[in-house]
């Protein structure tokens, strides 16, 4: 009788036991409920806040954070929270940093190679084909090369957002020959700062946020950043009325996305695989917002702040090929510097193999937009 009177506890003890422990099977198994505790990596753009770049900066931003699932999470803080804009590379280096968004050609003064990585010569047909060559072409392994190896920096990056052809700037004055560009202080960064010091330019390199306030004074007397919207924003019609559109200084430029190497290196495969493939969706993202921004920035400009929006003369742009040739040559063969030359050259080669063959089938292959366009909204 005893044994029949006591048997219903433990039942009712395995009741409560294997509730519990389907109740917490059943939390462990629930997607989007967090077991971990939420990390948060510090994340600074090389861009002024009211900047569309900045904004591009967001929306990567916003894509790690609706995907990371309550456990990763980027904090985005604009140029100078934290350091200066030419300084987030030495920031991400140390740790003070956990990650940026900005250019690669930002770091050229470390290594002129860095800007095969973001202004490169126009030897891509644009910066989709750029983009190819990192992911496709062998330019990660060369990157990894640069950063890593030869520079030791603790750092890890990927390219994004590409970019279209940027504007020859903003000057005061119309210019119609090359010959004009000789003693002007212009405003550029990278290896354009290189082709338009063989141009006869004075060549001044300041952040996006610094460029206007430097025309206004004065310090310059030309300047280009990069787009209709950004220029808009940053108020370049207020200070210049000449627009130059079409060149050959920095005709391929994408961004690019920095972390922390140790940073990144102890994260779980998931979170780094969500950073990668979060700056390929923003990349593709950021394409198609450009094309609704910065066609009606231009149009804006031209219609309702006076500004004269002219190609590039030929002459120039022919001047530029040219300089182009010789600016190549030389940090080709610059063996002063074994970090330097060599590595430059071996980057170039591996760009110049893979441009020849799909600039080739590009050019080949995809009818000129031009006679369609011409026949569909140029009539009458």
């Amino acid at each position: 009788m005893s044994d029949n009177k006591s048997s219903p506890a433990p039942r009712r003890g395995f009741l409560k036991t294997g509730a519990a422990a389907a109740t917490a099977t059943a939390i462990l198994a629930t997607p989007g409920v967090s077991r971990a505790q939420t990390l948060t990596l510090r994340f600074q753009s090389t861009w002024p806040q009211r900047d569309i770049f900045h904004e591009f900066a967001q929306d990567y931003v916003n894509r790690v954070n609706a995907m990371g699932g309550g456990r990763l999470r980027l904090e985005l803080l604009a140029a100078g929270a934290v350091v200066g804009a030419f300084q987030v590379m030495d920031a991400v280096h140390a740790g003070t940093l956990d990650g940026g968004h900005g250019v690669s050609a930002y770091w050229f003064g470390r290594n002129k190679a860095f800007s095969l990585f973001g202004t490169t010569p126009p030897w891509f047909g644009n910066a989709h084909q750029l983009l190819g060559w990192f992911y496709y072409g062998g330019g990660e392994a060369l990157y990894k090369e640069l950063v890593n190896d030869v520079l030791r920096l603790n750092a890890v990056g990927f390219l994004t957002g590409p970019m279209p052809t940027q504007p020859l700037g903003w000057f005061r004055t119309p210019i119609e020959r090359a010959e004009q560009i000789r003693g002007l202080r212009y405003r550029t960064v990278g290896l354009a700062g290189d082709l338009m010091q063989e141009l006869g330019a004075a060549v001044v390199a300041v952040p996006g946020g610094e460029i206007v306030p430097a025309l206004e004074r004065g310090v310059i007397d030309a300047a280009e950043f990069n787009n209709p919207s950004s220029d808009r924003i940053l108020g370049f019609p207020d200070v210049a009325k000449n627009l130059y559109i079409q060149s050959y200084h920095q005709a391929v430029e994408c961004f690019e996305v920095l972390f922390n190497k140790g940073k990144f290196d102890a994260l779980p495969d998931e979170h780094k695989a969500l950073l990668r493939h979060s700056a390929e969706a923003s990349s593709a993202d950021m394409s198609w917002k450009l094309q609704e921004r910065y066609s009606a920035d231009l149009l804006g400009m031209s219609q309702t702040q006076q500004v004269n929006v002219r190609p590039t003369p030929t002459p120039i742009l022919d001047a530029q090929l040219q300089a182009w040739d010789r600016v190549i040559a030389r940090i080709e063969g610059d063996n002063s510097n074994p970090n330097n030359g060599p590595l430059f050259k071996k980057i170039c080669d591996s760009q110049r193999a893979w441009c020849r063959r799909v600039g080739n089938f590009f050019l080949r292959y995809e009818v000129s937009p031009v006679r369609s366009f011409n026949h569909f909204f140029a009539r009458g």
